[in-house]
């Protein structure tokens, strides 16, 4: 009886111990940033910058260097997967909405640094944080 009560313990303890070795940590995080912040992530690393905007909005103003991923149209989940996973992504869109859905895809999709313009484009349009192109 002592032995089965021994083997018992035994191997609940083994089962909590493999148990919490198996478990997937997530440490991807989708981090809210400011322009100021953002023009800082541009300096310091080298990034993948995302429009999630429809490309007639892009064509009418947008931050330099940006990439235009149409979150909207119906090859987005195709053309994600042109981004490398392992480099930083700052996505962007009009107001904070699409690209709070597009971060959560990203991650969803196993890509590991996320960072999201808060307020997007709109907030930021007026700032001298960040190089807007606008057409003429």
């Amino acid at each position: 009886m002592k032995k089965l009560y021994l083997f018992g313990c035994l191997f609940i303890a083994v089962s909590f111990c493999t148990s919490c070795i198996d478990s997937k940590i997530d440490n991807t995080e989708v981090k809210l940033v400011t322009a100021e912040e953002m023009q800082s992530i541009l300096e310091l690393e080298d990034v993948q910058l995302v429009d999630v905007r429809t490309p007639k909005e892009f064509d009418e103003i947008r931050i330099a260097n940006s990439q235009n991923i149409d979150f909207k149209s119906p090859t987005f989940d195709e053309d994600i997967t042109k981004l490398d996973k392992n480099k930083p992504v700052i996505l962007y869109c009009k107001s904070g909405r699409r690209s709070a859905k597009c971060a959560k895809k990203l991650k969803d999709a196993g890509f590991e640094k996320i960072y999201d313009l808060d307020g997007g484009i709109s907030k930021w349009k007026h700032s001298d944080k960040l190089k807007i192109e606008v057409k003429s």
